[in-house]
């Protein structure tokens, strides 16, 4: 079992010995300074935290500790799902919420995890914020909400949609200049969620070949050294 722990969140294999692996209680440590961190860092009463995840088997299972977590800690939380890094990067300030979480371990194996802490920015966090969310772990001086503050969850299923709309809306973004270039696009999308966002971009391309285009709970994970596309 494997567990790394950096300024960019928490990252390991699933299961094992807590501290060694990527465990239930590892993600409420990690989980609760993170509470305790946006807390400090915003003035609100009340503090708003978007999370979403990749297609990993283990994503429900994290998504469903970090949630009620965040909950009992008195934060309140919009789940976008199914979803990419960069979605819930927008996510985070097109709905105003004080930092985000992202379920995936990128491009390691699918027996992997990881949360990724966003500030309020949709950013990832600085060296002196990461350090100190780790200082927070370590302490492990947890205050949970009492029933009376604890978070509120809601769901959201726009954010894919609005974040490719923010993209299309850039001023450099010729729309139909792209459609009328009518490129050849080779897009790989690893059976994750990647596929929900190709969908969108169809009424863009004139031709596309599709690589692991199948959303399912087991990622594959393979490197494209070359693409030859057909003339």
């Amino acid at each position: 079992m494997t567990l790394i722990k950096s300024i960019s969140g928490i990252r390991g294999t699933i299961g094992g010995v807590p501290g060694e692996g990527l465990t239930p209680l590892d993600i409420v440590r990690f989980a609760s300074a993170y509470a305790v961190f946006i807390r400090q860092q915003s003035s609100k009463s009340r503090i708003h935290v978007v999370i979403g995840r990749d297609a990993r088997i283990s994503g429900l299972m994290v998504n469903q500790v970090l949630t009620g977590t965040l909950l009992g800690m008195g934060v309140d939380v919009t789940d976008v799902g199914l979803s990419t890094t960069p979605t819930v990067e927008m996510a985070v300030t097109g709905l105003r919420a004080d930092g985000g979480i992202i379920i995936t371990a990128s491009h390691n194996p699918g027996n992997w995890n990881a949360l990724k802490l966003l500030n309020g920015r949709g950013e990832f966090l600085d060296d002196k914020d990461g350090k100190l969310i780790l200082e927070l772990v370590e302490a492990g001086s947890f205050i949970a909400s009492p029933v009376e503050e604890l978070g509120k969850y809601s769901q959201n299923n726009q954010m894919i949609d609005y974040h490719i709309q923010q993209v299309l809306a850039m001023p450099f973004v010729d729309v139909p200049a792209i459609r009328n270039a009518r490129f050849k696009v080779a897009v790989d999308c690893v059976n994750s969620t990647v596929v929900l966002h190709f969908l969108h971009f169809l009424r863009l391309w004139a031709w596309i070949q599709w690589l692991h285009f199948t959303l399912s709970l087991t990622v594959t994970f393979r490197i494209t050294r070359s693409l030859f596309l057909r003339t």
